[in-house]
């Protein structure tokens, strides 16, 4: 039809274009635990106790990832999702210490907004959030979680946010055009 214009996209380019996967053996990680859970399972003689728990892991420079742990000892299940962690680091584009852009992350029922802020602000965020912006070397944003409070989803959300970022260098090379002209148009 005239005057019908038809626009093609390549979706699989676009998102994965910004998962930078990150070798842990190159770089020196901290990690922070979540949260922990207790589980118990009713057999024929008793209540058998196991434990769950999420870590997060960042080199503070802009590196971060999460891992899950579960074991019959709380140790052991830390030291799992450690592992865990380090094989699942992604790189995040961090600029004058906080975040280039708003942006929403969503994971099941798990909702974060994510904000950049001023220097001097701090990190402005809840329990889970928190430890992720803080694992990655983010100092200055605010954030809000919207959905669920269920750590687990949380953590997952505010990875799926942190994936989205995009710096200018970045769109400009997606666009193919100049530096300048992605904020001067």
């Amino acid at each position: 039809m005239p005057g019908k214009q038809v626009w093609i996209f390549n979706i699989e380019n676009m998102s994965l274009s910004n998962i930078k996967r990150v070798k842990s053996s190159e770089i020196e990680l901290k990690d922070r635990l979540v949260s922990i859970q207790r589980v118990a399972k009713v057999t024929k003689g008793g209540r058998t106790f196991s434990f769950s728990a999420i870590v997060v892991v960042g080199d503070e420079n802009g590196v971060v990832g999460y891992g899950l742990g579960k074991a019959k000892e709380v140790t052991e299940a830390i030291t799992k999702g450690i592992d865990d962690a380090k094989k699942n680091l992604i790189k995040v584009p961090i600029i004058k210490g906080t975040v280039p852009h708003e942006q929403y992350g969503k994971y099941s029922g798990g909702n974060v907004l994510i904000k950049p802020a001023v220097h001097g602000t701090g990190v402005l965020a809840g329990g889970a959030m928190r430890a992720v912006l803080e694992s990655a070397g983010v100092t200055d944003v605010l954030a809000k979680s919207l959905g669920s409070s269920n750590p687990h989803n949380v953590v997952k959300a505010t990875i799926d946010a942190l994936l989205k970022m995009r710096d200018a260098y970045t769109v400009a090379q997606q666009r193919g055009v100049d530096l300048n002209k992605v904020f001067n148009g």
